[in-house]
């Protein structure tokens, strides 16, 4: 095995959804997250990009990938999320662009869009208009707020959306500053749920032959994934506040500095405390009130500093041996490298690699779902900008060779 893992070369798309063609008119990363997973799934996902400039991330580096002449290519950015996909170079806002783009979708399965509300209707891309040609089309817009709404024309970027959800209200620790994620939290989970939403929509069209408009608004998902926290707010009326890495419903649940460092002890049950407090040498605290983890959230602030001093005493990788043969959840806290050098992680394939056509390889972050059927095949990494446009007009399309140049020297397609 590489440093980089498991290499994959070009392969045909297989999986669950081989034969779903997915056009994609999305850029940055909620939409190029859906897709990407898409083309996991064996979807042929073909990314509309603009003629020399394409997705924004392209350039969002550094760090930057090599390309085979050892000048910086797409940024690492971009690699996260574009794998498996098709670039075709089509600009839009010509109406010979606009032409070759309804063409497509009506030769495709999905449409995906994250522009402005509204913002494709000009160029006869919106749904409404799509659909007259194409039925049985799924169209999904993810934007900021949604089709509707008093904020449905604002702009929503991650960052915002983390604050205006309350995430961040209760991300980070109580005497410091409202924290954000570490990663684009909710671009991420719009993703997901676009995806979710295209594979029941999937399910509909296979009874009905009908497709549907799907409307994906980052802050709908954001409020969604709040979860506990949501209900504990709806159900007991108080708002939660920032509690650092402890649980506003269980306790111990939380970091703990240790000799050398911190360890996450995740107790969830009594008799998981009750070993705990074995282990640590204070039995004594396993008694009432702390033997229930009502007891022991209502006493949260005499109970810790009583914890707190005890798991000092040794270092980190000391207490996860010994709370592991107990079955006592607890856990380092890794930094990035120190993940991917995880056994675990190891075992399970997490890194993996693919190599571009021109030699140059690939790294990427496996795709978590494992299935016994249809496991992922990864088709190919993310593409270079335009590396497909002239093989899908001709392909899919039928456009000869003549009419290809035509299309390029006026600007159309690169």
């Amino acid at each position: 095995m590489s440093k980089l893992g498991r290499f994959h070369g070009h392969k045909p798309m297989s999986g669950p959804l081989k034969g779903i063609r997915v056009l994609d008119l999305t850029r940055v990363l909620a939409g190029p997250w859906a897709t990407q997973m898409l083309a996991d799934f064996g979807a042929e996902v073909i990314k509309i990009e603009k003629p020399g400039e394409g997705d924004d991330t392209r350039g969002w580096g550094p760090p930057f990938l090599k390309d085979a002449d050892g000048s910086n290519g797409d940024a690492a950015y971009f690699q996260s999320a574009n794998r498996g996909k098709q670039s075709v170079c089509i600009d839009m806002a010509k109406s010979e662009g606009a032409s070759l783009i309804k063409a497509l979708a009506q030769k495709s399965d999905i449409l995906i869009e994250n522009f402005k509300v509204g913002g494709l209707k000009k160029y006869g891309l919106d749904y409404e208009s799509l659909k007259i040609a194409n039925p049985r089309l799924i169209y999904c817009s993810i934007t900021g707020f949604g089709q509707t709404g008093p904020y449905a024309n604002r702009a929503g970027y991650d960052f915002m959306i983390q604050g205006m959800s309350g995430i961040m209200s209760i991300t980070g620790e109580p005497s410091g500053e409202p924290m954000k994620m570490g990663v684009a939290f909710s671009d991420v989970f719009a993703g997901l749920h676009a995806v979710i939403g295209i594979q029941a929509a999937l399910i509909h069209r296979e009874r009905t032959g009908q497709g549907q408009y799907i409307d994906i608004s980052l802050l709908d998902s954001q409020v969604a994934v709040l979860a506990n926290q949501a209900l504990n707010y709806l159900v007991g009326g108080k708002v939660p506040q920032r509690l650092g890495n402890a649980h506003p419903n269980i306790v111990p649940y939380q970091t703990f500095e240790t000799a050398d460092g911190h360890i996450i002890m995740a107790v969830g049950n009594d008799r998981q405390y009750a070993e705990y407090c074995k282990i640590i040498g204070a039995p004594e605290l396993a008694k009432a009130p702390y033997d229930t983890n009502r007891g022991r959230v209502e006493n949260r602030t005499i109970l810790i500093p009583l914890l707190a001093p005890l798991m000092k005493k040794h270092a980190t990788a000391q207490w996860v041996k010994a709370f592991e043969s107990a079955s006592v959840p607890c856990g380092p806290i890794n930094t990035i490298d120190q993940m991917f050098a995880n056994e675990q992680v190891l075992a399970r394939g997490l890194q993996i690699g693919m190599t571009r056509e021109d030699g140059v390889q690939v790294p990427g972050v496996a795709n978590p779902i494992v299935m016994s059927e249809t496991p992922i095949e990864y088709s190919a990494p993310s593409p270079m900008l335009g590396a497909a446009t002239f093989s899908i007009l001709e392909r899919v399309l039928g456009i000869n060779n003549e009419e290809i140049a035509k299309l390029r020297a006026n600007g159309s397609i690169s």
